[in-house]
């Protein structure tokens, strides 16, 4: 997938000052983003180029692209503000066996580290849809939609041990499922699945220290839990 091109600090300028505005000419535009005609010319045109500005009758506005782009902005200081990811961890039950499916990680960050699934959610994708989608990806099993259950959310910061910086900033749907078919994929480039009981589970000696809310999330609905967790540059 291509990367979109890169946004010039003007042309920056001149989304974010047609976010207060429906639509303005050109020069109206200039005045108000404070650019000499020649430069706001070529960086107007370029984007229009890109499907960042529409122009009808004359005058400019956001397209949606543009829209969606420019209200991602620090208005205060013109760049984008970072967001947390949203994610999933999942959670397939053996009600037969009691056993749920973990995962231990192979690839970095937390190399070597087992835990509970999990699967970032895609834009436009609900997240029972990306439940079904990642579970499919990562260990070869068939669910359906209907058959995953919500039960919660967690927000997870995550900050360096030594130096106190923020690394990690995520926000987990807690998604629970019983029913499922298919052979387990037991490895995969970056991981290796594995059932486990409980007890099991609590005796490996890397686990996320999310794990304690994890396992509330197989026997009942979590609701709504936010902390802060630290890890060490050994770790992370």
């Amino acid at each position: 997938m291509a990367h979109e091109a890169k946004i010039h600090e003007a042309q920056t300028k001149i989304l974010r000052d047609l976010l207060f505005v429906k639509s303005l000419r050109f020069a109206d535009l200039v005045t108000v983003t404070g650019l000499e005609a020649d430069h706001a010319k070529f960086h107007i045109k370029r984007l229009v180029e890109l499907g960042y500005l529409d122009r009808k009758s004359g005058k400019y506005a956001l397209s949606v692209k543009g829209k969606e782009y420019a209200n991602k902005l620090d208005t205060d200081d013109n760049t984008i503000e970072r967001q947390p990811k949203s994610t999933c961890f999942l959670i397939l039950h053996d009600t037969k066996t009691g056993k749920v499916l973990l995962q231990e990680r192979l690839k970095n960050p937390y190399y070597g580290f087992w835990g509970f699934y999990t699967g970032k959610v895609k834009w436009g994708e609900s997240i029972y849809e990306t439940a079904v989608r990642e579970t499919l990806e990562e260990t070869g099993l068939v669910t359906s939609p209907k058959d995953w259950k919500h039960r919660g959310i967690y927000h997870e910061i995550v900050k360096h041990e030594e130096t106190g910086e923020i690394v990690e900033d995520k926000i987990f749907h807690a998604m629970y499922c019983e029913e499922f078919s298919g052979k387990l994929m037991e490895k995969f480039e970056g991981g290796r699945n594995f059932w486990a009981t409980t007890e099991e589970r609590r005796a490996y000696p890397k686990t996320y220290k999310s794990i304690e809310v994890e396992e509330r999330a197989v026997k009942r609905n979590i609701g709504f839990v936010e902390r802060v967790d630290t890890y060490g540059a050994d770790e992370f």
